[in-house]
């Protein structure tokens, strides 16, 4: 591993634990030459698959653009970073056995709506009024009667 500071290959692992329910190790590393330390993420590499969009377009899977509108919905939320990567973690984890190798991006949201149904009531709002693309108040507000029953029941 380089150091990110002055290029040298040589450093020392000073500590390492698992992250994300223990399918990567975050390592804290120290460089010998400059004594910078820096974090490292080791993980198992997945099969790649490809994302099949509303269009057709086929492109291949960015966890950072899941990790975005998963942000955008949970802004101004009590949902931390750290939440939010175990939300991406649970959708990849459910495509990854799936086993299938092109996804549409409707089910990539559906699996989001469903993580975020469980872990924020506002969020999952916020995500599903752009997953559903309203193009009117009632669809909105049936939305939210749904959700308002759904939590009735549950008491």
């Amino acid at each position: 591993m380089k150091c990110p500071r002055c290029g040298s290959d040589e450093d020392k692992v000073i500590d390492s634990r698992a992250v994300r329910d223990g399918r990567a190790v975050r390592r804290r590393r120290e460089c010998t030459s400059c004594g910078d330390r820096y974090t490292t993420y080791e993980a198992v590499e997945t099969r790649p698959f490809v994302v099949v969009k509303r269009s057709g377009e086929r492109v291949p899977y960015d966890r950072s653009k899941v990790i975005l509108g998963v942000t955008k919905a949970c802004e101004k939320r009590p949902v931390s970073l750290e939440e939010i990567e175990i939300i991406v973690d649970r959708v990849e984890h459910d495509l990854a056995s799936s086993g299938r190798r092109e996804v549409p991006s409707a089910t990539i949201g559906a699996l989001v709506l469903d993580v975020l149904h469980e872990v924020d009531d506002v969020a999952y709002v916020r995500f599903a009024s752009v997953y559903h693309s309203f193009q009117r108040v009632d669809e909105f507000a049936a939305l939210l009667r749904d959700l308002q029953a759904g939590r009735e029941g549950r008491r």
